[in-house]
């Protein structure tokens, strides 16, 4: 990459949160610190409002915007395959909000794009596991979630739990949201286990975001996943079997 278009890249990433470490900047384009200080002093010399504190990192001025952006035929591409795993694996309310945007990211791109992505559409596709049963969810249980973590609210859910077969009402501080083996999971600290508890968003019957804020400080939810994988260890287990019937193992081998 050149360094015009580094420059270019590194204000839109500037734009994309509203604080942008240099280390971040650094590790995305595989470059040095000195670099990266070097390429915003270029850019707020060119008139670009960007204020930097150490040790915490970058941000532009609010209210400053650069004019609609271009994408590659690469990166709509990307967007259109994307597009296909969220129709699939989330919730309708999610699935609207991004076709939504997806409209306002074709409506950004040359005519000759605009066709290509026509035309590949037809071309891509995600199918569910017909073994596997499909999962009933509410229909934005996501959004919900990530709106209270995002406003540090309570959210009250009825849940059924498939070990002891009862169902329960709850008061949950949720942490995150996470896809794994055909479902989408809520870690959260539950109110009525004093713990910190994983949900399957398919068992949720009922979930409404209450006034009550929590202050309670949690870990990041990747922090969490890794804690919890740490301490809950790995056995291997060897499985002898008949070349014959391989085949047949399906993903269960994994």
């Amino acid at each position: 990459m050149n360094r015009i278009d580094r420059l270019t890249a590194i204000l839109r990433q500037l734009q994309s949160k509203r604080i942008v470490k240099a280390q971040d900047i650094a590790e995305r384009f595989g470059i040095s610190l000195r670099t990266v200080y070097r390429d915003i002093r270029t850019l707020e010399e060119g008139g670009i409002p960007i204020s930097g504190e150490a040790g915490i990192g970058y941000s532009i001025m609010d209210g400053y915007r650069l004019p609609p952006v271009m994408f590659t035929k690469e990166e709509a591409t990307a967007f259109l395959t994307a597009e296909k795993f969220i129709e699939k694996l989330t919730d309708p309310y999610t699935e609207e909000s991004y076709k939504s945007a997806m409209y306002k990211v074709k409506a950004v791109l040359r005519n000759t794009e605009k066709d290509y992505l026509e035309n590949i559409d037809k071309h891509i596709e995600v199918l569910n596991n017909p073994c596997l049963p499909k999962p009933k969810t509410l229909p934005n249980p996501i959004q919900v979630i990530l709106r209270s973590i995002s406003e540090k609210n309570i959210i009250s859910i009825e849940y059924f739990s498939h070990n002891k077969q009862e169902k329960t009402r709850r008061n949950i501080e949720p942490v995150g949201v996470f896809y794994s083996t055909n479902y989408w999971h809520l870690i959260a600290f539950c109110h009525l286990r004093n713990d910190y508890r994983d949900f399957r968003t398919d068992r949720i019957s009922h979930i409404s975001i209450t006034s009550e804020k929590f202050n309670k400080e949690h870990p990041n939810l990747r922090t969490y996943l890794k804690q919890v994988s740490k301490e809950q260890g790995l056995d291997t287990v060897v499985m002898r079997a008949d070349k014959s019937i391989i085949k047949h193992f399906g993903e269960q081998l994994f």
